[in-house]
């Protein structure tokens, strides 16, 4: 099951339920990813908690863990009676972010192949294999 909501003529905050992420992770990963792809630029004003929770039916706490956590990393900014914007400072992500995030993706990777009957070893097999064919066309 997957639920949309639109913030900005090109983001929409998307949610996976059954890929094991929890939700306020996925609130702050979209965020994070959509400021890195350019969808949400500086100043970008976000859907309200409410707004967002109602849309993807939440628990608007969930959406409140996601923004405080953005909040207090200086990615996004609250002000009072206006509403809540993308900040104006670069995001960083720092080595154990990254990392973090990788295992994440390979994790979702092996569970979704796994559902469609494929081995982790026929998965590194693939992944050499695109390796390869990608260092090929490169030269």
């Amino acid at each position: 099951m997957s639920n949309t909501v639109q913030s900005g003529p090109d983001f929409r905050f998307r949610l996976d339920l059954a890929s094991g992420v929890p939700v306020y992770r996925q609130i702050i990963d979209q965020v994070l990813g959509g400021i890195a792809a350019g969808g949400l630029q500086p100043g970008t004003q976000l859907p309200t908690v409410r707004q967002v929770a109602v849309d993807l039916a939440i628990n608007p706490n969930t959406v409140v863990r996601a923004y405080r956590e953005l909040e207090i990393r200086g990615v996004i900014e609250t002000q009072q009676g206006t509403g809540t914007f993308v900040g104006r400072q670069k995001v960083k992500r720092d080595e154990v972010e990254r990392r973090r995030r990788l295992s994440q993706l390979a994790g979702e990777f092996v569970s979704r192949a796994g559902a469609a009957g494929f081995t982790v070893a026929e998965l590194i097999e693939q992944l050499k294999e695109l390796s390869t064919d990608s260092n090929q066309k490169r030269r």
